[in-house]
């Protein structure tokens, strides 16, 4: 099934990142790495993909695994190292912040990285604690998922991150010019942050909701949803679905819209060794999540010009200006630039890519 686009759609798609689960553990004998190799490496893989013109670097979080978490650090570091890459997250789990926090951290993130920024957050995904927010000390969810904190956190987090009064001035205000009783916002204060804040939405009424609230859309590597149609057609109805209410809502700016896949160019025979698909991988994947029939999206790996041909023909893809890349980060910065820049010299110009030295990456305007 194919969706129509409607009429401010600009598209195609034409930047890329890539996206790390940050993986690490395992015995080192075959191939395991530190938490602190799993860091370094994420840091020159970003620096890397900043010179062959890769346009984001994005990190997932997750808690109480051996991947990724307390993204703040990282992507400080990864901005302070880079010139023209975008950094971001795909995406905080808000069940475990503190919102007033997360806005002072993430306006200081976007001055060091001179507005480089694209931070992704949601509910959050499934994992393996139970109930894990509370151990953060977040307790009073009457959701199993914790869904309802995750949204009257992040509503509170939209609010600081505007400059909205958070707390008062005390009768005798102590180490700031401030009169008695006046509103205070969080500091540092990035007036434009908003415009980068994307919502990971994993189905097609979340994405609408986005679209009110007038954020960027991160479409979730899943979707809580499984209608027998491709994950890409899927995917397409989501942002569509998004893009209309935006417009319906009045929101007047140029959004963003992201989806991830995983896709391997075949180059060598080393990459046909390393990526070549078993039988029946290339399919998209059907499971139960979090008590949802779930679609995962499939996986491309091929010669340049059939993944340009398969690539144009997903329509999720061809609906999004950015496309982000999972990559197996716990095999080396070597293997991973090397994934990049196969990518970025056989792949992504026949899709209309632009290097970020070209400039930041622009949103559909509405017209």
């Amino acid at each position: 099934m194919k969706f129509s686009t409607i009429s401010w759609y600009r598209g195609p798609m034409r930047a890329f990142g890539f996206l790390s689960f940050g993986h690490y553990g395992g015995s080192p004998a075959q191939g395991g790495i530190s938490a602190r190799q799993m860091l370094h490496d994420a840091m020159d893989i970003a620096v890397g993909a900043d010179e062959i013109g890769v346009n984001g670097a994005y990190f997932r979080v997750h808690h109480f695994a051996q991947q990724s978490a307390s993204p703040m650090p990282l992507l400080s570091a990864v901005a302070a190292r880079t010139q023209r890459i975008e950094v971001g997250t795909g995406v905080i789990d808000m069940r475990y912040e503190n919102p007033l926090y997360l806005a002072e951290e993430a306006a200081a993130l976007d001055h060091i990285a001179d507005a480089r920024v694209a931070l992704g957050v949601s509910r959050g995904s499934p994992e393996p604690a139970e109930r894990g927010w509370e151990a953060f000390g977040y307790t009073g969810s009457e959701d199993p998922r914790g869904a309802d904190i995750a949204r009257e956190k992040f509503a509170v987090f939209l609010d600081a991150i505007r400059g909205e009064g958070m707390a008062r001035a005390a009768e005798r205000p102590y180490g700031a010019p401030v009169s008695p009783g006046q509103d205070l916002r969080i500091e540092p204060h990035s007036p434009d942050l908003i415009r980068r804040i994307w919502w990971g939405a994993g189905s097609r009424e979340s994405a609408e909701g986005v679209g009110t609230m007038g954020l960027n859309l991160m479409s979730s590597t899943l979707l809580t949803e499984a209608t027998g149609a491709q994950f890409g057609d899927l995917q397409a109805e989501q942002i569509e679905r998004y893009r209309a209410a935006f417009r319906a809502a009045g929101h007047t700016h140029a959004p963003r819209v992201s989806v991830s896949r995983s896709v391997f160019p075949i180059l060598t025979e080393q990459d046909r060794l390393l990526f070549g698909m078993r039988p029946g991988a290339e399919a998209d994947q059907v499971g139960i999540i979090d008590g949802h029939r779930s679609t995962f999206g499939r996986t491309y790996a091929g010669e340049p010009d059939q993944l340009i041909a398969q690539l144009q023909a997903d329509a999720a893809v061809q609906a999004a200006d950015t496309l982000m890349l999972t990559i197996p980060s716990q095999a080396g910065v070597d293997l991973n630039l090397h994934i990049l820049r196969s990518f970025a010299e056989h792949v992504a110009p026949a899709l209309g890519w632009r290097p970020n030295a070209e400039g930041p990456v622009q949103g559909d305007p509405v017209s």
